[in-house]
């Protein structure tokens, strides 16, 4: 898992650069810009991760219920003070540093619903049980919902994951995910950009909006098989919008070809495999659903960024970890990893 690990942020970091070298010039007079901040963040967040690896993952059930109010709070500032950036609110500033609290709150859901499911465990198969479990996180998923609603598909798709690892029946999950459907149904009604999205998604070269999702298209396309070569994007020079945040993966497909980007997704391909070796083979269900809600975070947030790049579903503003450029994300991307580390640490 660490050289997998490794090997994913030294290639997201080399990435990082030549993607983010142009805008960084224009924008700040610095090429290196982003990736500086980049590094740091990725130091921070290695030391975090080697010091909650080195601790018994057990100890955090006695902050569980503490981390996810804490998420909560977090949640419902942003909606209040918030900072706001290209449109979105999703930004809380202490000084002179800024994050994003929905990053904070998949790590904090991921060890609640591990704590409340494994308490829970021999009553999992009850569909009062799940629906209960489900009921605890929609604070979280409506508050984060309402500005972020790809995360708040990711913390969803976190928590059916662990019920259906601990439940030892099936059925139930088909009414789960209808109410899923409906639930994030509603969401997008009740916002009219949303309902937007999904027109621009259907037809992109109709709408002004649909201009970042075609010069993606036009990236992805123009790498073909080998790529034009690490730094020859030309999508990058300010083509396609933020290059180095959502749409990356379309510059690692014109740069480095179809080849390059399926050995990045062979890498999230073995890490979330690990990821799976190291549940089942768990000391306990809490240190297994630690694992699991790990694997689905890293699974639903890789195929949800893929998917929007490629226009396989309509735009919904996600990150690919640990490559995409953001702080906040790989700090507590690392800390998730730490835990997962320290769960394989105590196996049986």
């Amino acid at each position: 898992m660490l050289a997998v690990l490794a090997a994913l942020l030294a290639m997201g970091l080399v990435i990082l650069y030549s993607t983010s070298a142009y805008n960084g010039e224009v924008k700040f007079h610095d090429s290196f810009y982003y990736l500086k901040k980049q590094i740091f963040a990725t130091l921070l967040g290695i030391a975090g991760m080697f010091v909650v690896a080195r601790m018994d993952y057990h100890i955090w059930k006695r902050f569980a219920w503490l981390g996810y109010a804490t998420a909560v709070l977090l949640s419902l500032a942003v909606l209040f003070v918030g900072d706001e950036y290209n449109g979105s609110k999703r930004w809380l500033s202490l000084g002179p540093f800024s994050f994003q609290p929905s990053e904070y709150a998949k790590v904090a859901v991921i060890i609640f619903l591990a704590c409340i499911v494994s308490r829970d465990a021999a009553r999992m198969g009850k569909m009062r049980t799940m629906a209960r479990v489900m009921l605890l996180i929609l604070p979280i998923v409506g508050l984060v919902g309402a500005s972020n609603l790809s995360t708040a598909i990711i913390i969803l798709g976190i928590g059916g994951v662990l019920i259906f690892t601990a439940s030892p029946k099936y059925g139930q999950f088909v009414v789960m995910g209808l109410a899923g459907v409906g639930f994030l149904g509603v969401f997008l009604a009740l916002e009219s950009y949303r309902l937007e999205r999904l027109a621009i998604w259907r037809n992109p070269e109709a709408y002004e909006k649909g201009y970042q999702t075609l010069q993606g298209l036009y990236a992805i396309g123009s790498g073909g098989l080998f790529g034009r070569g690490l730094g020859q994007s030309v999508q990058k020079l300010g083509f396609v919008p933020e290059a180095q945040n959502d749409m990356i993966f379309s510059i690692i497909c014109e740069e480095i070809g179809l080849f390059g980007a399926g050995f990045l997704m062979l890498l999230f391909l073995i890490l979330i495999w690990r990821f799976f070796v190291i549940a089942t083979h768990a000391k306990d269900l809490f240190g297994a659903l630690i694992a699991c809600g790990a694997m689905a975070h890293m699974m639903i947030q890789v195929i949800l960024n893929i998917a929007v790049v490629t226009n396989t579903i309509p735009n919904t503003g996600i990150t690919l970890p640990f490559v995409s450029y953001g702080g906040t994300s790989v700090v507590f991307l690392l800390l998730e990893m730490g835990l997962v580390l320290s769960v394989s640490s105590l196996v049986k």
